[in-house]
C-alpha cells in the first residue's frame, strides 16, 4: 500500500485499536511481536502512529527520512504478521525495532550520541532531546490560499501526510490520536475551502481564516494542557499531581467510592509520568485502558458518561474530561467533623498520614463540585497544617476546633476576590480589565517583554470572559481552573529565563499557593527603572489609525512603558498622564500635518508628565 493511499485510509478510520499498542519495550516478549501489533493496528494506522513517532523522536529529520522509515518498519511488520519464524527481528520488542530504524539511517540529526548506547538508555537519550520550546523547530507558516488550493489539488494525499509530519515534530509530546484528529479537521478545510474552488462566490482566504482556528484549536488547548500537567509533575512531584487528580475525579465522580477513586488517580499520573517522558507508546496504552476501565465502570462511577462511552475514541476522551459532573448521592452528608472530632484522628494521621490525607480530600471535594481544584488542594494542605499542629504532645483542648472557622475564612476570602474580579470585568470591559491587569502585571513582574505581559493579560482577560456570566457555583471552577492555566506558563517562562525572586517564590514554593502568592505579589522593588531615552516614548501619526485593535496595541505598550519607568506611579498620576495623552492625541489627529503635530507635541507632554511623576 502506497504512502498517498495510508495517509488518505488513516482519515477514514477509528484509532481505537490503539490499545493493541504495547506498554514499552521493557514488557514486551514474544506474544506481542511487531506482527500482532500489525495485525492488530491495521496497516493504516500502524503507519500512521509510525510516522507520528518518528517525526516526534527525530525533529530536526526531514519529512523525507520520516516517511522513509515509516514505510520501512511497515514493510517488516507486514512481513513477520505474513511469516514471523522466518526473521529474527520480527522477535524484537517495537521500541526497540524503532530506535534500530531510526539508528540505521545515516544522516539524522543529533541521533549518533543515543544511538552509541543500549536500552533503556538508548530510548531515554531520545526522550531527552524531544524539544518543544516554541522556535527550537522554525514556524510552520501557511501558504496563501492560491497556492495552497494548487498544492492540495495536485497533492492532496502526500500534502496531509506533510501536515501530521510537521505538527508532530512541533509538539514531540502530544498525543497521537490528537494529531491524526487534527489531521482529519485538516482534510476537511482543505476540501471545503478548495473544493469549489471554480465557484465564483467561493473565497478561499475567507474559508482558510475562519476554519484554521477550528484546525490549530486541539493542538493549542491538548498540548497547553500536557505541558501544564507535566509542568506540575516536574516542578511539585508526583504526589502534588496525586492530589490534584484525586480533587478533580472525587468532584467528577461522588458516587465512586475511596478505592475505586484511588486506583484511577494512580493510574492516571502514571499515564502522565509517560506521556510527560514522551514515551508515546506508553502513553497513547495507558489512556485506552484508563478509558476502557472508565467506560466498562459506568454503574459505579458516573450516569453523565453514557453518550461518551459510545463515541469513537478520538472524541471519547475530549468528552469524558468534559461531562458535567455526576450527582451526589442523595445520602451523602453535608459535613466532614469526623475528620477533626474523632479521637482516632492523631494515631490515623500518624500511622498513615498520606492515606488519611487523601481520604479528607476526596470526602470534602466529593460535597463541593462549586470550587476550584486548586482550592481543594489548599483546604487539604490546611487541614495536613492543622492536624500537625493539634496532633502535636501537648497540644491545647479544642486545638482543631478552630480549623473550621480557619476553613470558613479561606472560602470567603476565594469567593470574594473571584467576585470582585469578576464585578471590575463587567464594570470595564475587555479592554480596560486587561488595561488594570498591565498595570498590575508590569509592576510584579516588569522583567517581561511588552508581548510577553500584553499575551498573559489578554489570556486572564479571557478567563473573565469566559467564566465571568457563569452561576456561583460554576465560577469558582472555572476562573481558578482557567487562571492557572496562565499561571502556569508564567512559571514556565520563567524556568526557562528567571524573572525574579518574588516570581520564583511563587512558582515553587507550592502549587495550591501558586495563584493567592502571585496575588499578594508587589512592586519588585529590585527592578531598575527604564531610562529615558529619546526612543522611549515616541508619538507618530500611526497613532492616528482607526483600527481600534492596532490602537489600543500601541497605547498598551506605552502603558508599560510608562509603568517600567515609573514603577511607584499612583493611580491618580496614571489618571493624569493618560488624560494628557488623549488630548494631545485628539489635537494632533484633527491637524493636516499629523506628524509634525507629534513631533512638537510629543516632547512637550514627556517634559509635562515627569512633573506631574515628579509630585
Amino acid at each position: 500500500m502506497s504512502w498517498r493511499t495510508i495517509v488518505y485510509v488513516i482519515l477514514s478510520v477509528s484509532v481505537a485499536v490503539v490499545k493493541a499498542v504495547p506498554r514499552s519495550y521493557r514488557d514486551v516478549e514474544e506474544k506481542t511481536s511487531i506482527g500482532q501489533r500489525f495485525l492488530q493496528l491495521q496497516e493504516s494506522n500502524f503507519k500512521a502512529i509510525a510516522m507520528i513517532m518518528f517525526a516526534q523522536y527525530v525533529q530536526g529529520g526531514t519529512f523525507g527520512k520520516a516517511v522513509k522509515m515509516a514505510e520501512d518498519v511497515t514493510d517488516l511488520a507486514k512481513r513477520c504478521a505474513a511469516a514471523a519464524g522466518d526473521n529474527p527481528d520480527c522477535l524484537k520488542p517495537l521500541h526497540r525495532i524503532f530506535l534500530d530504524t531510526i539508528c540505521q539511517e545515516e544522516n539524522l540529526p543529533s541521533s549518533t550520541d543515543c544511538c552509541a548506547k543500549r536500552d533503556p538508555e538508548r530510548n531515554d537519550c531520545f526522550l531527552s532531546l524531544k524539544n518543544s520550546s516554541r522556535g527550537f523547530v522554525s514556524p510552520f507558516e501557511r501558504p496563501n490560499a492560491e497556492a495552497a488550493c494548487k498544492n492540495h489539488s495536485q497533492h492532496r494525499h502526500p500534502l496531509t501526510g506533510h501536515f501530521i509530519y510537521e505538527v508532530s515534530r512541533r509538539h514531540p509530546f502530544l498525543y497521537a490520536p490528537t494529531i491524526l484528529s487534527v489531521a482529519v479537521r485538516y482534510a476537511e478545510m482543505m476540501n471545503n475551502c478548495c473544493g469549489r474552488a471554480e465557484d465564483p462566490t467561493q473565497n478561499p482566504e475567507e474559508c482558510f481564516r475562519t476554519q484554521a482556528p477550528k484546525v490549530v484549536k486541539p493542538v493549542k488547548e491538548d498540548g497547553l494542557r500536557q505541558e501544564h500537567t507535566c509542568g506540575i509533575l516536574k516542578q511539585f512531584g508526583e504526589r502534588t499531581l496525586k492530589a490534584l487528580k484525586l480533587a478533580q475525579i472525587s468532584q467528577k465522580f461522588p458516587k465512586a467510592d475511596f478505592v475505586t477513586v484511588n486506583k484511577l488517580v494512580t493510574d492516571i499520573a502514571n499515564m502522565h509520568k509517560d506521556c510527560c517522558r514522551g514515551d508515546m507508546l506508553d502513553c497513547m496504552h495507558d489512556r485506552e485502558e484508563i478509558l476502557h476501565y472508565v467506560c466498562a465502570n459506568q454503574d459505579i462511577l458516573s450516569s453523565k458518561i453514557n453518550k461518551c462511552c459510545e463515541k469513537p475514541l478520538l472524541q471519547r476522551i475530549e468528552c469524558i474530561v468534559n461531562a458535567e459532573n455526576d450527582d451526589k448521592p442523595a445520602d451523602l452528608s453535608p459535613h466532614v467533623r469526623e475528620f477533626i472530632e474523632d479521637k482516632g484522628t492523631c494515631e490515623r494521621f500518624a500511622q498513615e498520614k498520606d492515606t488519611h490525607l487523601a481520604r479528607f480530600l476526596y470526602e470534602y471535594s466529593r460535597r463541593h463540585p462549586e470550587f476550584s481544584a486548586q482550592m481543594l488542594l489548599r483546604i487539604g494542605k490546611g487541614y495536613e497544617d492543622l492536624l500537625r499542629e493539634c496532633c502535636k504532645t501537648g497540644a491545647p483542648d479544642g486545638c482543631c476546633s478552630r480549623g473550621e472557622e480557619d476553613l470558613k475564612k479561606h472560602v470567603y476570602e476565594t469567593q470574594s476576590v473571584m467576585k470582585t474580579s469578576c464585578d471590575i470585568y463587567k464594570e470595564k470591559g475587555d479592554y480596560y480589565f486587561q488595561n488594570e491587569l498591565l498595570v498590575s502585571f508590569t509592576k510584579k513582574m516588569p522583567q517581561l517583554t511588552a508581548a510577553e505581559l500584553i499575551k498573559f493579560t489578554k489570556q486572564m482577560t479571557a478567563v473573565g470572559s469566559k467564566c465571568c456570566h457563569l452561576s456561583r457555583d460554576k465560577l469558582l471552577p472555572c476562573a481558578e481552573e482557567n487562571l492557572d492555566l496562565v499561571l502556569g506558563e508564567i512559571c514556565r517562562r520563567h524556568l526557562s529565563d528567571p524573572i525574579n525572586p518574588g516570581v520564583c517564590h511563587c512558582c515553587s514554593s507550592s502549587y495550591a499557593l501558586r495563584r493567592p502568592c502571585v496575588g499578594k505579589l508587589e512592586i519588585d522593588e529590585n527592578y531598575a527603572p527604564l531610562s529615558l531615552t529619546p526612543g522611549l516614548f515616541a508619538f507618530h501619526e500611526d497613532l492616528c489609525t482607526t483600527e481600534e485593535e492596532k490602537l489600543q496595541h500601541k497605547k498598551q505598550e506605552m502603558l508599560i512603558n510608562l509603568i517600567k519607568y515609573k514603577p511607584q506611579i499612583t493611580q491618580e498620576q496614571l489618571t493624569s498622564v493618560t488624560a494628557a495623552f488623549a488630548a494631545m492625541r485628539e489635537q494632533c489627529c484633527k491637524e493636516e500635518n499629523r506628524e509634525a503635530c507629534f513631533v512638537k507635541e510629543g516632547p512637550e507632554l514627556i517634559k509635562r508628565s515627569e512633573k506631574m511623576l515628579a509630585t
